[in-house]
C-alpha cells in the first residue's frame, strides 16, 4: 500500500489533530505545534552546518524531543492516551549542559548580537524560533490548563541552551561574539 503526499484533506483550511478532531489551520494548537516544528527544521538547519561534536549530540537528541513535544501538542487534551511530552529530566539535561558550556565561556561583558560562525547565527535564529513556540505555548495553556507545564518551563530552557550554544559555537571556532554597540543619537 502507499500513501500519498497531499490528501487534500486540508484544502478548506482545517486540519486533524491526533484522535481525528478537525480545527482551523489558525487554532492556538496549530499555531503552537507548527512552530515547534519549525524550530525543529530550524535545529536541522544548524545541524547541517556541522557544528562541533560538543553541540551537535545534544542537539539530535532535542530534535527528537521536539518530535515527541510536536505529537504532544497536537493531541487534543480530551484524548486519554497521549503520546509521551518532555518530562523534567529532559530539562535537566539542558540545564546540565548549559553549566558545561557557560564553565568554557568567557564572562558576558555586554549584549550580543546574533552572529559570527554561520552556526552560532543559525542558533541564535532557532533560539528566536523557540522563543515564539514558547509564547504560543503559554498562550494555549490560558486557553487549555490542561496542556502540560513542562512544555513551557522546556521551551524556556531549550531558548537559554540555544543562546549559550550560539555563544560556545563561536567560542570553539574562534570567533568573537558580535556586540552590540549603542548608537550614539544626535
Amino acid at each position: 500500500m502507499t500513501f500519498k503526499i497531499y490528501t487534500k484533506t486540508g484544502d478548506e483550511g482545517d486540519t486533524g489533530l491526533f484522535g481525528g478532531q478537525r480545527v482551523r489551520k489558525d487554532h492556538i494548537r496549530v499555531e503552537t505545534y507548527g512552530t515547534v516544528d519549525e524550530l525543529n527544521a530550524a535545529l536541522g538547519m544548524a545541524r547541517a552546518l556541522n557544528p562541533p561534536h560538543q553541540i551537535d549530540g545534544l542537539l539530535a537528541t532535542l530534535q527528537s524531543l521536539l518530535f515527541e513535544l510536536g505529537a504532544e501538542l497536537a493531541t487534543p487534551p480530551d484524548k486519554k492516551k497521549r503520546p509521551n511530552g518532555v518530562m523534567p529530566a529532559d530539562i535537566t539535561l539542558m540545564e546540565e549542559a548549559i553549566d558545561r558550556a557557560e564553565g568554557e565561556l568567557p564572562p558576558l561583558k555586554s549584549f550580543i548580537l546574533p552572529g559570527g560562525h554561520p552556526v552560532a547565527a543559525a542558533l541564535h535564529q532557532a533560539r528566536g524560533v523557540c522563543r515564539r513556540a514558547e509564547r504560543l505555548c503559554v498562550t494555549l495553556r490560558t486557553e487549555e490548563p490542561e496542556t502540560a507545564e513542562t512544555t513551557v518551563v522546556f521551551l524556556n530552557r531549550l531558548s537559554d541552551l540555544l543562546f549559550v550554544y550560539a555563544r560556545y559555537a563561536n567560542h570553539l571556532a574562534g570567533v568573537p561574539d558580535v556586540a552590540w554597540q549603542a548608537r550614539l543619537l544626535r
